[in-house]
């Protein structure tokens, strides 16, 4: 029997078309806006905030004038030869990326139907066939609009086209039971055992994302973990052996993935206008990596870097 559709929209901030690094084959990526957890390290800082958000890329502003113009809340103003934005007064209406022809100033996360999303998976269809490819919801946070993402999820059900979530697992028992039948693969994100430790660099406790897993694990769904590798944050030696415990004790997971630490977030940053405080950190070596892995070994079969 099918399931009823709802046309419902959601927020977006991207759909990468093409993707090879979010699971199997060819995949289509759609990027979901707001998150729980407000990792200082976020590699997608952008995806944090639920709403949408002005970007600013002065490199490309050929100071026309036509933003501040097109501003109706005088928060642009000339100085010292560029273009400056009084973020405390904008308020993200877009009429300046309107005006914007070299693309300097964009808006960040757009409301989407089911439909529109689904206009988009579909192109590519016929790669997802040839390669065992489908579509990702990565984000932010897919399960934060879980009926956005409920009804993508039956809509691809329904038309046979291979399903991922990348989450955090930070859901309530209920949606997770409700979404996880649609859902042909997990990407489990796992950052740290400690949950104090887990409190102070999220913001939220880690007991439900370690509650949710164990669930998923005994539902009998493909999981397969992504450990966020940070140096001086979560690769200490006490770390990764619980994580590696914790997950052999699952026992139907079979794969970690270590997503290395890398600096692509801070020029998102500085575009949306948010702090960085993770800029002296530094890439893990290859030799760090490889000592992880091996230690990661002794629990899980299969350990790989990036994915």
């Amino acid at each position: 029997m099918s399931q009823i559709i709802k046309d419902i929209s959601g927020t977006v901030f991207h759909i990468q078309r093409f993707s090879v690094n979010d699971g199997p084959g060819i995949r289509t990526t759609v990027f979901f806006k707001g998150c729980p957890l407000h990792c200082s390290w976020c590699h997608n800082p952008e995806s944090i905030s639920s709403a949408s958000e002005l970007a600013l890329r002065p490199d490309r502003c050929i100071q026309c004038g036509d933003c501040i113009t097109a501003c109706n809340n005088q928060a642009i103003y000339s100085q010292n030869g560029s273009y400056a934005t009084n973020r405390s007064l904008c308020q993200n209406c877009g009429e300046c990326v309107d005006v914007c022809n070299s693309e300097a100033r964009t808006i960040i996360g757009k409301k989407m139907s089911v439909q529109e999303v689904m206009a988009e998976i579909r192109k590519d269809v016929t790669f997802f066939q040839q390669s065992a490819g489908g579509a990702t919801f990565s984000g932010g946070e897919p399960l934060f609009q879980h009926e956005f993402l409920l009804n993508l999820l039956q809509s691809c059900h329904q038309e046979g086209i291979h399903t991922i979530v990348d989450t955090t697992g930070f859901t309530s028992e209920t949606i997770l039971e409700l979404i996880a039948k649609y859902i042909d693969l997990f990407l489990y994100d796992l950052k740290m055992m400690n949950d104090t430790k887990h409190r102070e660099l999220t913001g939220i406790s880690n007991q439900i994302v370690l509650e949710n897993l164990r669930k998923l694990a005994q539902f009998g769904k493909k999981i397969i973990i992504r450990f966020p590798l940070i140096p001086t944050i979560n690769d200490d030696e006490e770390n990764i052996h619980s994580l590696g415990e914790f997950v052999k004790s699952l026992r139907t997971i079979q794969e970690i993935h270590i997503l290395p630490f890398h600096h692509l977030g801070s020029e998102k940053r500085q575009r949306i206008g948010s702090e960085h405080t993770m800029a002296t950190l530094v890439t893990p070596s290859s030799k760090e990596l490889h000592s992880i892995t091996e230690t990661l070994n002794q629990y899980i079969p299969r350990v790989i870097i990036g994915g």
